[in-house]
């Protein structure tokens, strides 16, 4: 497996943007918690229809994450900032994305619930032959008692251009 490289500039950084308040958006996900995007990390958002495994953005060919399974239809695709513009990614989700403002106090870290242990979201990203627990990819999060999933973009985005090498 390739080192990730990583450039000084930390994507927690985009995070604290005032007083202690994060700005993320609620990317909805199926089968599993909706997904916490930093909301500065979003280059675009757009009406797509059809499913795709890269997305032709700005003449840049992005890797696209799929949020709903195969035989459901999307309805748009996120744009996302990645360490490097060949590390971009795309997530392609149906349904409304939602903006949040919260304070870092109100969002506490919790165990992977077990019945995300049932899907197959570490199959999406990561070969087969690869044992890596979900942990590795994703943090568990709760926000006024709903359940979120905090991806790691970086690694998403490494795993998905080393598949599609």
């Amino acid at each position: 497996m390739k080192q990730i490289l990583k450039h000084s500039f930390e994507a927690v950084s985009l995070l604290t943007t005032s007083k202690g308040m994060l700005d993320v958006t609620i990317v909805p996900a199926f089968n599993q918690p909706d997904w916490l995007i930093p909301s500065s990390l979003i280059l675009s958002v757009d009406d797509y229809e059809e499913s795709v495994s890269t997305y032709d953005w700005q003449q840049q060919a992005v890797v696209v994450f799929h949020l709903l399974p195969q035989d459901q239809s999307p309805d748009k695709i996120i744009v996302l900032e990645g360490n490097t513009s060949e590390h971009r990614l795309a997530l392609q989700t149906a349904g409304e994305l939602h903006q949040l403002q919260v304070r870092i106090s109100q969002v506490k870290d919790i165990d992977i619930p077990e019945q995300l242990n049932h899907t197959d979201i570490d199959k999406t990203v990561v070969p087969a032959n690869e044992n890596v627990v979900l942990s590795y990819l994703f943090q568990t999060v709760m926000i006024d008692d709903k359940t979120y999933l905090v991806p790691d973009l970086d690694k998403i985005a490494h795993q998905l251009i080393d598949l599609d090498s």
